[in-house]
C-alpha cells in the first residue's frame, strides 16, 4: 500500500503513507510482533490515569462526567441516542491539547498536527476499504515525536464487524476527539482532501488491490472469519462467552434428544462458514467499494460524493450511539 502511496503524483506530494511495524510468523497461529516505539495508545492519552500525571480529560475539564461513567450510563440506557447526546454535552473534547502539550514549538506544532491529519485520513480511507473494525481506543497508537496515527491489532477484517455481537456501524473511527485534533477547520480541508486522493489511487490501483486480497482471503492457513465465541469476546471477555453458552443451554440440551457438551458446543462456535463463499463476498463488497457503491443497489457515487457520505455516516450520532460502550463513542 505504501508503494501505491509513493507512486502517484497527488499522494506523493502530500507524503501520505501508512505507519507500519513488523511482524514475524513463527506458525500459522503464532508470530512476533515488533514494540512499536514512541507511542501510546491514543485512548490512553485522554482517559487513563498514571501515577504521575491525570488524563487529558481530568486535567482540562475535572468537573465534567468520567469516562467509566459514560460508559455505565450509554451501557444502562434504554434509549441510546438521548443518553448518547447527554454524554456529548457533558464531555469536551480535549485531544488538540496533545499537540500544544507535545510540541510548544509553532513550527513544530503545523508540521505535526498536519501530519496528524494526513495520517488519520489515509488509515480512515485504506480502513474502510479493508473493512477494519475493532477501532477502539486502545487499538489507535500515536506517535509522540511525529504525529502519526500507527493502527494495531486487525483481528477484524473484510467488514466482519457486523458479525460482532453488538455490530458496528461507521466505516472508521471519526469521533469528536478526533476531529478535535484537526484544529479548527476539522474535516474539511485537509482531513477531506486526503481521503480523496486517497480514494481515488485506490480506485486507481483497484485490479491490484484486489488481486493481492484474493491471496489473502483464500489463503486456507489463515481464519479470518469470526466464530461466534470470537465475535462475542472481543466484547464481552469471558463474561460473553458464558453468557453465550447458558442461553445456548436449553436448545443444545434438547438436539436430537441428547446433551451437548462443553466440547461440543465449543467445536459448534468455533465452526467455520463455508469459506468459498465467505471470501467471493468479501471481494465482492470490496469491488463495489472501490466503485463508488455505498450502496449495492444504488449508483456509484463520485470520489467527493463517497467521501463526503463516508464521513457522514462516520459522525452520524444515530450511528454511534449503537456501538458498543467498549468503543467509546464519545471520546
Amino acid at each position: 500500500m505504501n508503494q501505491f502511496l509513493s507512486e502517484e503524483k497527488a499522494t506523493r506530494n502530500r507524503k501520505l503513507r501508512l505507519r507500519t511495524y513488523r511482524v514475524v510468523p513463527l506458525s500459522p497461529i503464532a508470530g512476533v510482533l515488533e514494540w512499536v516505539e514512541n507511542t501510546l495508545p491514543w485512548g490512553s492519552y485522554l482517559v487513563n490515569r498514571t501515577s504521575k500525571r491525570l488524563s487529558a480529560h481530568e486535567r482540562y475539564h475535572p468537573h465534567e462526567w468520567k469516562h467509566t461513567e459514560c460508559r455505565q450510563y450509554l451501557k444502562n440506557a434504554p434509549d441510546k441516542l438521548t443518553a448518547f447526546m447527554e454524554i456529548q454535552k457533558n464531555f469536551t473534547p480535549v485531544f488538540h491539547h496533545f499537540f500544544l502539550e507535545k510540541f510548544p514549538d509553532a513550527a513544530v506544532w503545523y508540521r505535526r498536527r498536519l501530519a496528524y491529519v494526513q495520517s488519520a485520513a489515509v488509515t480512515s480511507i485504506v480502513g474502510y476499504i479493508l473493512g477494519i473494525g475493532d477501532r477502539h481506543s486502545q487499538n489507535i497508537l500515536i506517535h509522540e515525536e511525529t504525529g502519526e496515527l500507527v493502527h494495531i491489532d486487525f483481528g477484524v477484517v473484510f467488514d466482519q464487524g457486523m458479525a460482532l455481537y453488538t455490530p458496528e456501524t461507521v466505516p472508521f473511527r471519526l469521533t469528536r476527539d478526533m476531529v478535535d485534533g484537526m484544529g479548527v477547520s476539522g474535516v474539511d480541508g485537509v482531513f477531506s482532501r486526503c481521503c480523496e486522493v486517497t480514494l481515488q489511487l485506490l480506485r486507481k490501483k483497484s485490479a491490484s488491490v484486489v488481486t493481492i486480497l484474493e491471496v489473502f482471503v483464500h489463503d486456507p492457513l489463515y481464519r479470518w472469519t469470526l466464530s461466534p465465541l470470537k465475535a462475542l469476546r472481543i466484547q464481552g471477555g469471558e463474561q460473553g462467552s458464558k453468557s453465550m453458552r447458558s442461553r445456548n443451554s436449553s436448545r443444545n440440551s434438547s438436539f436430537n434428544g441428547t446433551g451437548s457438551t462443553d466440547g461440543q458446543l465449543e467445536e459448534e462456535m468455533h465452526s467455520e462458514p463455508g469459506s468459498t463463499d465467505a471470501a467471493a463476498r468479501a471481494l465482492i463488497r470490496v469491488k463495489q467499494k472501490l466503485e463508488g457503491y455505498e450502496d449495492p443497489n444504488g449508483s456509484a457515487l463520485s470520489i467527493e460524493g463517497q467521501v463526503k457520505q463516508l464521513m457522514s455516516v462516520a459522525q452520524d450520532p444515530h450511528n454511534l450511539c449503537k456501538l458498543f460502550p467498549g468503543w467509546a463513542p464519545w471520546l
